[in-house]
């Protein structure tokens, strides 16, 4: 008799664990769920790039950059659908951040200009590390973007500080003191060479 009782109750405990498994799984999926749309809500909140106005003589230099012009466009585009959507712009900005560095307007490209690029690109290559996380940091998410614009600004800056300091007028003497400066112009030491005894 205990055999038969026991054949019945094992059946029926194994099928109420499964359920009970069951009802687990489906309510860790929703807890899931809500906590991905809440993330989703903060990051879309919060995405805003800061399009930095150029005074005219940068926008005619910029306007000829194409990989300024492709990476400004892929900023002001937000998107909007999910939490796959911002991933993929995170990576799309991450490249176009790395092909700035590829070709600049010769009259932007010295030291400057370039580490203010790679600061851009070290930002965004860190916001696509974090969106594109199983568990993602929105915190983190959130507080790279406005890095992202002081970054910007920064460089903004630079394009119209290069520009300013080419309106100087050279003082009269000024462009052979700098010839005289360079080093790569020195006459080369023409000592005879002695013979040893």
């Amino acid at each position: 008799m205990n055999f038969k009782f026991l054949t019945l109750l094992l059946p029926l405990l194994v099928l109420i664990s499964c359920q009970d498994e069951d009802a687990v799984r489906e309510k860790n999926r929703l807890k899931n769920i809500e906590k991905s749309e809440l993330i989703f809500e903060k990051i879309n909140k919060n995405w805003n790039f800061n399009k930095v106005k150029s005074s005219n003589e940068v926008d005619e230099i910029l306007k000829n950059w194409n990989q300024w012009n492709d990476f400004s466009r892929e900023m002001e585009q937000k998107p909007k659908s999910s939490i796959n959507a911002f991933r993929k712009k995170a990576i799309a900005l991450s490249k176009k951040a790395e092909d700035l560095s590829l070709k600049i307007p010769e009259k932007f490209d010295n030291p400057q200009i370039r580490s203010r690029i790679s600061i851009i690109i070290t930002q965004l290559h860190a916001l696509d590390l974090y969106i594109n996380l199983d568990q993602i940091p929105a915190e983190k998410v959130i507080a790279i973007i406005p890095n992202v614009n002081k970054g910007l600004k920064s460089l903004e800056s630079q394009f119209e500080e290069i520009l300013r300091k080419e309106k100087i007028p050279m003082e009269q003497g000024e462009a052979d003191m700098i010839k005289m400066l360079d080093t790569t112009r020195a006459i080369p030491s023409t000592k005879p060479i002695l013979p040893k005894n």
